[in-house]
C-alpha cells in the first residue's frame, strides 16, 4: 500500500513539473507585445544591439526598427504611429512645442571620410566646409590630386546632415555630387570614388574597408575624443517620446533599459559613447 502511494505521489509530482514547464513561454519577466522604434539610420548598430539583448532577456517582446531618418522618426512620435523615435539631432523648438521630448542616449562623432587612396589625412573645420560648399574646386590645396571634389551628403531631414551642416556652417550651402538616403549609401559612394568626401556616423565607419577617416583640426575621431569634446564634429543620439503619452509596459521597460548603466557597454560596442556609465 505504501509503495502504491509513493508511486501515485511520484506521478503527481511529475505532472506538476510538466505543467510548470508548459506554462513557461520563454519570458522570465512576463513582458509581452511589440515595441516599435522609428528614425535615424545612424543609430542602426546601437538600436540593433540593444534590441537583441532586450528581446533575448524578454522572450515575449518583439522590437521593430524602421530606419526612416531622424525627421521621419520624430514625426512618427508626434503622430502616435511609433512608440519611441530615434533622432541623431536635437529637437527643434517647433518640435518641442508639439510636446516632444528628447532623452540623450549617447554621443556620436560625425566622421569625415574619404576614399582609402586619398592622400589627405587631416583637415580644419573650415577646409571641410570649403570642400562641401564649392569654396575648393579640387583637392590640390589640401595635399591631394588636382581632381574635382565629389562631395557626398545626406537627404533633407537626416540628423547626420543637420549636425554636420550646423557645425561646419554649411546649411543650405552644400554643393553635392550625390545626395543619399542612408549612412551605408554614403560610405559605399565614397568607397567607389577617389575624389569623394562624405560624412557618416562614427558608429558606422569603424572597421570599414575602402575608406579613410580624417582627423579634424589635428584630432582623430575616436570614442575618447568624442566623449571629451576634443573632436568637434559630433551630435547626440536621442530617444524621442511625447509628453503626456504613456508608453506600454514593454516599451517603457525597453526605454528604461536603454538609458541604464546595463546598456552602456553594449552602446560602446556599437561604436557610440554612452551618456550613462
Amino acid at each position: 500500500m505504501k509503495r502504491f502511494l509513493l508511486v501515485v505521489m511520484s506521478i503527481m509530482m511529475m505532472g506538476l513539473t510538466l505543467v510548470g514547464c508548459g506554462s513557461d513561454k520563454g519570458s522570465s519577466t512576463g513582458l509581452s507585445g511589440a515595441v516599435s522604434t522609428n528614425g535615424s539610420t545612424s543609430m542602426e548598430k546601437v538600436i540593433g544591439v540593444l534590441s537583441e539583448k532586450f528581446m533575448g532577456d524578454n522572450k515575449g517582446v518583439t522590437i521593430t526598427y524602421d530606419a526612416s531618418g531622424s525627421g521621419t522618426g520624430i514625426e512618427a512620435v508626434s503622430k502616435g504611429s511609433t512608440d519611441i523615435g530615434l533622432s541623431s539631432r536635437a529637437l527643434k523648438d517647433a518640435e518641442k512645442a508639439k510636446g516632444l521630448k528628447e532623452t540623450t542616449l549617447a554621443l556620436d562623432g560625425i566622421a569625415i571620410i574619404v576614399n582609402e587612396n586619398c592622400p589627405v589625412e587631416d583637415l580644419k573645420t573650415e577646409d571641410v566646409a570649403a570642400l562641401f560648399n564649392g569654396g575648393a574646386a579640387d583637392w590640390s590645396k589640401f595635399g591631394g590630386k588636382a581632381v574635382p571634389v565629389a562631395a557626398i551628403g545626406r537627404e533633407a531631414g537626416s540628423g547626420t546632415r543637420d549636425g554636420f551642416e550646423s557645425i561646419t556652417n554649411t546649411k543650405d550651402k552644400c554643393k553635392l555630387a550625390q545626395e543619399l538616403t542612408s549612412t551605408g549609401a554614403v560610405i559605399e559612394a565614397v568607397k567607389n570614388s577617389e575624389a569623394a568626401i562624405g560624412y557618416a556616423s562614427y558608429a558606422s565607419v569603424e572597421n570599414q574597408k575602402g575608406i579613410k577617416v580624417l582627423k579634424i583640426n589635428g584630432v582623430a575621431c575616436t570614442e575618447e575624443n568624442i566623449a571629451s569634446g576634443k573632436y568637434v564634429i559630433q551630435r547626440p543620439f536621442n530617444l524621442i517620446t511625447k509628453e503626456g503619452v504613456k508608453l506600454s509596459e514593454s516599451a517603457q521597460a525597453f526605454f528604461d533599459f536603454m538609458t541604464s548603466k546595463a546598456a552602456a557597454e553594449l552602446i560602446s560596442q556599437a561604436g557610440a559613447v554612452p551618456t550613462v556609465k
